[in-house]
């Protein structure tokens, strides 16, 4: 069985789903909606923009999912998932890669829930940190015990967890992990605490929105980030999407549950390579690749 996989922030670079728009008639099709539906040129940041311009959750996770989407519906009838799950917002990518969500209500959702988290991190000074060679027991302990709002966000892979919250928390708690053995506990250049409390007000606005929206049925199951388990109801679907974003990303336990339910394959949808490199530290026997245009 093959599971398509979907990045999310962080995979950005500049010049990003230039090739698909200079190749393929469809997807500068697709490109130029979404240039329409988010009311400025999302294409020109993509493809000349600077590092810094990308940078801004407001237009780096509509332009990962543009990227993502729109290299899985180039690759036509060869591109057919049968289980997918996404990294964060890539959870929104791999709902239109299985039919769940439409382009255009998938990029309206993006970019309503990239402008919520912007103003959230606006709002309150946060940030996120990189915890390296500690047990997940042991992170998840000595942010029990800190003071002030720090709590696991994301579960990349063994030895390999994101924690987000207040500036002062994360850094007293980076203190205390580095005292408890930690290989590496690293201050992230991120806008935010994304999957904390401290993103309830974009949660808030976020539901209201996926409330709103029309989900149909899915062609396969998505593993989500909250739970970890196969979904395809849209009505869990959706709960599941308004937790994401003050819940962690538990993408160690979704690739495990894949697996277990017969995944002998990844293929990763979209920029960048990370998702293969987690998928291939949290069992090294599997077969990973990225999505590649014939």
């Amino acid at each position: 069985m093959k599971a398509y996989i979907f990045p999310g922030q962080g995979a950005q670079f500049v010049g990003m789903g230039l090739d698909l728009y200079e190749n393929h008639s469809e997807a500068q099709e697709l490109f130029e909606r979404a240039n329409d539906i988010l009311g400025f040129s999302i294409t020109d940041i993509m493809f000349e923009g600077t590092a810094d311009d990308l940078k801004q959750t407001k237009v780096t996770q509509p332009a990962i999912f543009l990227h993502s989407v729109i290299l899985g519906k180039a690759l036509g009838d060869s591109f057919k998932p049968d289980m997918v799950a996404g990294h964060s917002l890539g959870e929104f990518s791999a709902l239109v890669a299985n039919g769940a969500l439409d382009f255009e209500d998938g990029l309206k959702l993006v970019s309503q829930r990239a402008m919520a988290m912007q103003k959230a991190c606006e709002n309150q000074p946060s940030t996120m940190a990189a915890v390296l060679g500690l047990e997940d027991a042991v992170v998840e302990k000595i942010c029990a015990e800190t003071e002030g709002i720090v709590v696991p966000a994301n579960y990349n892979c063994p030895g390999q967890l994101v924690i987000s919250g207040e500036v002062d928390a994360v850094n007293t708690a980076c203190e205390k992990l580095k005292e408890a053995g930690a290989r590496r506990a690293l201050v992230l250049p991120v806008g935010g605490a994304f999957h904390s409390p401290l993103m309830q007000p974009a949660r808030e606005e976020l539901a209201a929105a996926i409330d709103e929206t029309n989900f149909n049925e899915p062609s396969c199951p998505v593993y989500q980030n909250v739970t970890t388990k196969a979904v395809t109801v849209s009505k869990e679907i959706k709960e599941n999407l308004i937790a994401q974003l003050t819940a962690p990303v538990k993408w160690t336990q979704s690739v495990q549950n894949m697996i277990a339910d017969g995944a002998k394959s990844f293929v990763e949808v979209g920029p960048g390579k990370v998702l293969q490199g987690l998928v291939r530290k949290i069992d090294s026997t599997m077969e990973t690749s990225s999505a590649q245009l014939g």
